[in-house]
Parts: C-alpha cells; sequence; structure tokens
C-alpha cells in the first residue's frame, strides 16, 4: 500500500516549468514536494540524501542526462520509483528508459491531470506511459532483452562488452586471451546473431538492449578507451 503522503522529489531544469510542476503537485492531496534539483548531479545526491517515493526526472538534464541519472540509481537498487518527463522520447530512448527501471513515462504537452494519476498508478505498483498503464508492455521489452542475451555465449557476450568500449580487436584479444583471427570469427558469428552490419550497430545494439554494462571487466588493469569508434 502507497504512503499516506507520497514524497517526491522534482528534477527539471527550466525553472517555468518546474514552478509550474510543483504548484500543481502541491494542489493535489497527499502528494508534497519536498526538493528540487535543477541538473543530473543534484538529482542523485537528492535521491541519496531524501529518499523520495517518487523521482520526476527530466528526461533532458544539464551534466548527467536523465537516462544516465536512471540508470545509476537503477544500478544502485534505490527505492525511489522514477518517472521520466519529456517534450519529446523516440522509440530508442523509450525503450532504453522503461529497460532501466524507468517506472512511467510523462509527456510534457498531455493535459495537467496525467501526472498526479501517474504518480498515484505508480505507487500502487503500476507502470505508465503517456496516458496509460503499460504493465504488459514493459514484461515485453524485458523479456525481448533476455532472448536476445540467451542467443550470445558469455566468450560473445565479453567481445560485444569490448566493442562497445571502443577497445580494437588486438586490445580485445589481448584482454580475452585469444588470437585477433579468433575475435573476428567472434564478431562474424555475432553480427549474423544479432543482425547486424558492423561494430557501430554492434555497440548502439548493445546500449539500447543492456546486454552489456558499460563498466570495464573485472580483469581489466587498464582503463577503458573512450576515442572514436573504430570500424
Amino acid at each position: 500500500m502507497p504512503r499516506s503522503t507520497t514524497r517526491i522529489l522534482l528534477a527539471e531544469h527550466h525553472p517555468i516549468y518546474r514552478l509550474g510542476v510543483r504548484a500543481l503537485l502541491q494542489s493535489e492531496p497527499n502528494l508534497e514536494v519536498v526538493g528540487e534539483a535543477v541538473d543530473g548531479e543534484q538529482a542523485l545526491s537528492l535521491v541519496a540524501s531524501l529518499r523520495p517515493d517518487i523521482l520526476l526526472l527530466d528526461h533532458v538534464l544539464p551534466g548527467i542526462n536523465g537516462l544516465r541519472v536512471l540508470q545509476q540509481l537503477t544500478a544502485q537498487n534505490s527505492a525511489t520509483r522514477t518517472i521520466m518527463l519529456t517534450a519529446a522520447m523516440d522509440e530508442p530512448d523509450l525503450r532504453s528508459a522503461l529497460l532501466s527501471g524507468a517506472w512511467g513515462v510523462v509527456f510534457k504537452n498531455t493535459e495537467i491531470e496525467v501526472l498526479p494519476q501517474c504518480i498515484r498508478q505508480v505507487m500502487l505498483g503500476e507502470r505508465w506511459v503517456g496516458f496509460e498503464s503499460v504493465n504488459a508492455l514493459v514484461g515485453e521489452l524485458h523479456a525481448s532483452r533476455r532472448e536476445t542475451q540467451s542467443r550470445l555465449t558469455p566468450r560473445e557476450l565479453d567481445v560485444v562488452r569490448g566493442i562497445a568500449n571502443s577497445e580494437s580487436n588486438k586490445d580485445i584479444a589481448r584482454h580475452l586471451g585469444l588470437s585477433e583471427q579468433t575475435v573476428k570469427n567472434y564478431l562474424r558469428r555475432i553480427f549474423e546473431k544479432l543482425n547486424v552490419a558492423n561494430r557501430v550497430e554492434l555497440a548502439l545494439h548493445a546500449f539500447e538492449k543492456q546486454l552489456i554494462s558499460e563498466q570495464p571487466r573485472s580483469d581489466d588493469n587498464v582503463r577503458v578507451k573512450r576515442g572514436p569508434m573504430k570500424m
């Protein structure tokens, strides 16, 4: 059961919109805005200190953007439930938000009653996008990710991790104790399994489907490269 009062942290960098959302929520019974953040770092800090029930998180924030904030909170097993606020979100970002742990996505041009309704439904354990509950959709997305992961062997996932970290075939081979030709053979099979054409598409696919984390392998003793993606 939800608490009698739902404590809300608002992370939004536009002051006028932030003021409007605060006024809307404060006019609703049993909803309380306990803090405001203007960028991603402040949002993470205030979630840790205030432990709100709900984080209303702008999709586009200065510094650490909304999706990164969401992913960090999910990695920390935060009990705060995040609802993304967005003026516009394309399908890959929407899928990524839901797969990364967002409980809801509310578009900024929706009717004003939608946001309080979304908050209350999320507190009851419902997922929400736009105007409606989408529990079934989120379940399908997670099932799709598990299916994609199951197609790849652990060693193939290691190779994908290297590609996502912009490593060359030589670097991947050195880290995994393989020959460069073996890495090329793995890549050929991975491209076929995931239906991607090149390394760039593979890296984008890996992040969209969350096949790997962005952290280096535990046995890496070198800094992960962040240079341009090699073709």
